[in-house]
């Protein structure tokens, strides 16, 4: 299952995968990213509420697709 995740990764272009983390992973734009607040309540330690660990995650995981994207397309 795994390996064929990876290797949808692999075939999904880097354009799509990084256009996925800009619209998702910033919105709404204003007045700030979610995922920015998400990360500075999470420094600050206030991230307790179920629905701002949700909303980082929703934010965050195109971010974690696109390190896994660049991660393995550097290993060629």
């Amino acid at each position: 299952m795994m390996s064929a995740l990876l290797s949808a990764i692999d075939r999904t272009p880097l354009w799509m995968i990084a256009g996925l983390a800009v619209f998702v992973g910033l919105a709404p734009f204003v007045p700030e990213p979610h995922v920015w607040e998400k990360l500075k309540m999470l420094g600050a330690g206030q991230l307790a509420r179920p629905v701002d660990i949700f909303d980082l995650f929703w934010h965050g995981w195109p971010w974690g697709l696109l390190a896994v994207k660049l991660s393995r397309m550097r290993r060629g």
